[in-house]
């Protein structure tokens, strides 16, 4: 596929009132500081749609942007983690995602990123739980790929996609620093589009 343009459409603060644009979402999710916002800019050739910064936590709402004229829709949620907050705010995100999570009528696939530097946090063992138990699609992206050497990469991919049990080609390996991977999920978003569009056209 090709992202001709991207736009911010709403922030919501209720899981509760999650709106249904009608076409498919594919959600963002990853402890605080892992990239996420800056490879919703990167996917969309947008630096300044996500709203980046070095501090984690940034992301407190489920953040809404539309793709191609609204025909696909980017859902950013709130990371997880180790960001300075009150306890209080870290449940109140908690609650924020897995509302998304279970309360969306569109979400087809939910894109996990993980730091490819580190082994995957008991937050992010939580998260990939929480989607095989609700039976919801995902695809693992590694970020910071630039961060390493390719030995050390291909070493890595196969270290995480061992720890929580996927296929090591179901480990994306990206750099939004340095621009590579772009083309392989955007195939996987082609495909992930494609079969919603199939399914609704079943039914």
């Amino acid at each position: 596929m090709v992202i001709k343009n991207a736009e911010f459409i709403v922030s919501v603060a209720d899981p509760g009132k999650l709106p249904d644009l009608g076409v498919p979402e594919i959600a963002f999710a990853g402890k605080s500081n892992v990239g996420k916002s800056s490879f919703i800019n990167f996917l969309t050739g947008n630096g300044k749609l996500a709203r980046t910064s070095g501090d984690p936590g940034r992301t407190r709402l489920v953040n809404y942007f539309g793709v191609n004229g609204k025909s696909l829709v980017f859902v950013d949620l709130p990371g997880y983690g180790f960001a300075k907050v009150a306890k209080s705010e870290k449940a109140k995100w908690g609650n924020m995602i897995d509302g998304y999570l279970t309360g969306s009528k569109n979400l087809v696939n939910v894109f996990v990123l993980l730091d490819v530097r580190h082994e995957p946090t008991s937050d992010d063992k939580m998260l990939l739980n929480f989607l095989y138990h609700y039976n919801i699609p995902f695809t693992v992206i590694a970020t910071k790929c630039d961060k390493l050497s390719r030995a050390q990469l291909t070493k890595r991919r196969a270290e995480i996609a061992n720890a929580i049990g996927v296929g090591t080609g179901n480990v994306f390996l990206i750099s939004s620093l340095k621009k590579t991977g772009k083309e392989d999920i955007l195939a996987r978003i082609d495909a992930l589009t494609e079969a919603w569009s199939a399914d609704r056209t079943e039914e």
